[in-house]
């Protein structure tokens, strides 16, 4: 029997992911559970388990190749009939979302079985049903019947489609409609480009948005002419040739995709809807540089990684549990204060910058801690990072001083209402008891969501954590 298996959501509503490198081939034996491919989604890097038993059939994706969550990606070929190893597996054979016959009532969902590895998360919504094509034109496969070679449109998919309306791009147009122009079509003004009607999924007007593709220059391969993904990325690569970047060239194009997109996306909308207000101090860290230094030598510690981001994650913990407003976050209607601290640590990675969280590390203990924030960093340095870890964060910190630099104002991760900058540390002169002395300074800057966090308790805050890291042993009176 042969099974195909298809890109499933990996937990978090993603619409599509990027094949980054196959570990099979056509011909292959394979087994349940047995990582097949790398996806990487706009959060992170995942391997993929196979659901099935048996000999790789085709791969239905290259590597580098853009995917719809619910295309097929991989067909295996298994035993005759169902076994005890399919038995309970049809269901990631199957569409995401089932299709449903004119006037006919949806199907019942089935539900997708966990598979080792990432979790699946099954859309609430459902399909609409299938319009019947128009009587006027000759009877044919309706618009919205996708060619073979096309991916199905997942429900969660048409949230992210462009403004215009959707019937728009699944309705053949009327018999005296003017037919898509071509690229040869003269140009007589922008009134008379308006008029012309493009056939296009949503999601291949997203891929055209995003590749800088003019879908009215496109003469479209699909049904009744509408323009399909291949037809999107056939335009894209047809002048490659031209544009790709030879020795001694000027300039470089690189396509904003995957974690860098999202990134991108997510810091613009945090930039341009959270007021920010960021707040500076210059603290002496020369005693928790003892203390960093004096716990590297503890038995507790021997298998973990010290570093002074230990001590300042402890006192930023310590001090939202001082001020829980300042762990928080903003809905529009009311602000949500979360008795916990899923604290984000900031990665710069090959991909772009994410931030994983340790969940409850307010719960941790310092060698917990210590031990959790090794792992995290190793896993996002290597882009393993699982998508749980890149979600439900309630403050972050981020260590600009690893790149040699004083301070910054950071962006707040959406969703939170407070992030915290630390500076490089350095030798400073400095005034201690009266006396000019050389000290261990760092600047520390705290960026807060004015609408939740005021002036006020934005500076408490920030003299907290300054305060623990001038005199370590306040962490244990405050915790």
């Amino acid at each position: 029997m042969l099974r195909e298996f298809r890109l499933p959501d990996v937990g978090e509503g993603l619409t599509e992911a990027e094949i980054v490198r196959w570990h099979v081939t056509p011909g292959d034996s394979v087994k349940i559970n047995q990582t097949i491919v790398e996806i990487e989604t706009a959060k992170a890097v995942v391997e993929l388990p196979c659901p099935y038993e048996g000999t790789v059939s085709a791969l239905m994706a290259d590597e580098g190749q853009t995917v719809d969550v619910g295309a097929p990606i991989i067909s295996v070929r298994t035993g005759d009939g169902e076994g005890p190893a399919d038995a309970g597996r049809e269901a990631l054979a199957d569409d995401l979302v089932p299709d449903v016959k004119d006037g006919a009532e949806p199907k019942k969902e089935k539900r997708q079985p966990v598979l080792v590895g990432y979790g699946v998360k099954t859309s609430a919504t459902r399909r609409r049903p299938r319009k019947p094509a128009p009587p006027a034109p000759a009877p044919s496969t309706p618009v919205s019947a996708a060619p073979a070679s096309s991916a199905p449109v997942s429900a969660a998919r048409t949230s992210t489609a462009p403004a215009a309306p959707a019937p728009a791009a699944y309705t053949p147009p009327a018999p005296a409609a003017t037919p898509p122009a071509s690229p040869s079509a003269p140009a007589n003004g922008h009134a008379a480009s308006a008029r012309v009607q493009v056939l296009a999924k949503p999601p291949v007007r997203k891929l055209a948005r995003d590749l800088g593709v003019d879908l009215t220059a496109l003469t479209g391969t699909g049904p009744q002419g509408s323009i399909t993904r291949a037809d999107v990325e056939a335009a894209v690569a047809a002048p490659a040739p031209a544009t790709s970047v030879a020795a001694g060239a000027r300039e470089e194009y690189i396509p904003v995709r995957g974690v860098r997109k999202a990134t991108a996306q997510a810091m613009v909308a945090s930039a341009f809807s959270a007021p920010h207000v960021t707040e500076w101090l210059q603290v002496d860290v020369t005693e928790t540089m003892e203390a960093v230094r004096r716990l590297r030598t503890l038995p507790e510690f021997a298998e973990v990684k010290v570093s002074p981001l230990l001590l300042v994650a402890k006192a930023l913990i310590t001090a939202v549990k001082r001020h829980p407003m300042a762990n928080a976050s903003w809905t529009g209607e009311e602000i949500v204060v979360k008795h916990y601290v899923n604290l984000g640590i900031a990665a710069a990675t090959d991909r772009g910058l994410i931030v994983p969280n340790i969940k409850d590390a307010d719960a941790m203990s310092l060698p917990g801690l210590a031990r959790a924030l090794g792992e995290l960093t190793e896993r996002a340095r290597a882009g393993k990072c699982q998508p749980a870890e890149l979600t439900g964060g309630t403050i972050t910190i981020t260590n600009v001083g690893v790149f040699g630099v004083d301070a910054g104002t950071p962006i707040l991760n959406p969703g939170e209402v407070a992030i915290l900058a630390i500076g490089q540390i350095r030798d400073m002169p400095w005034v201690v008891d009266g006396q000019l002395a050389v000290r261990k300074v760092t600047t520390l800057a705290l960026s807060f969501d004015h609408r939740v966090v005021d002036g006020e308790l934005g500076s408490y805050v920030l003299r907290d954590v300054g305060a623990m890291l001038e005199d370590p042993l306040r962490m244990l009176a405050w915790s």
